[in-house]
């Protein structure tokens, strides 16, 4: 039964996610909410390593995933539905491609594809930033910012942000370097 909810659930997120591997990342947190295969830290953890290792981030946690919930070859049946959608749109598309390549609607349809894409991206970067910065909104005193806020999270937050806004490198870069800090911070070198 749970190789088949791999297929499903995989196969959706493939569907689904149009814009490249952390396009993926609603449908990964919905995953891990519904079926408690991985928590959200974890799911934070495998977009780290996915992120610095070979090939697309969406591939790389989907393997991740399958495995942590059913092995060897719940890691194959995940990573195989997640790419069949796109396979098998690709090859549909290449057929008709020349036919309606001047086609409004088909055009339109591609032109609102971006921005529900880049609104599913912000909407999980808005959610891990309420996760992971924000301690505990009820306990806000703006004498004691530290019950509310995690100062070192935030100050890298805002730092990364700013940097990425005046040097433009792939975001994997500062993924890394974010992965780097929390590893110091966790350590307890910078307390």
């Amino acid at each position: 039964m749970i190789y088949l909810l791999l297929v499903y659930e995989f196969f959706k997120v493939g569907l689904f996610s149009v814009g490249g591997g952390y396009a993926t990342l609603p449908f990964l947190y919905h995953i891990a909410d519904v079926y408690k295969w991985y928590s959200a830290e974890q799911l934070v953890d495998m977009l780290a390593v996915s992120s610095i290792t070979p090939g697309p981030v969406g591939i790389n946690v989907a393997t991740f995933a399958g495995f942590k919930s059913a092995g060897i070859l719940g890691s194959l049946l995940a990573t195989s539905a997640l790419i069949l959608p796109s396979f098998l749109i690709v090859v549909f598309i290449a057929k008709l491609l020349n036919k309606f390549k001047e086609n409004f609607f088909v055009n339109a349809i591609l032109y609102s594809i971006k921005p529900a894409g880049c609104a599913l991206i912000a909407a999980v970067g808005v959610d891990l930033f309420r996760k992971d910065v924000l301690k505990d909104i009820s306990s806000f005193d703006v004498y004691n910012l530290s019950a509310f806020v995690d100062i070192k999270a935030l100050i890298l937050v805002i730092g990364l942000l700013i940097l990425s806004l005046k040097v433009k490198k792939d975001p994997l870069i500062y993924l890394g370097i974010a992965a780097i800090c929390g590893v110091l911070f966790n350590i307890k070198i910078w307390s």
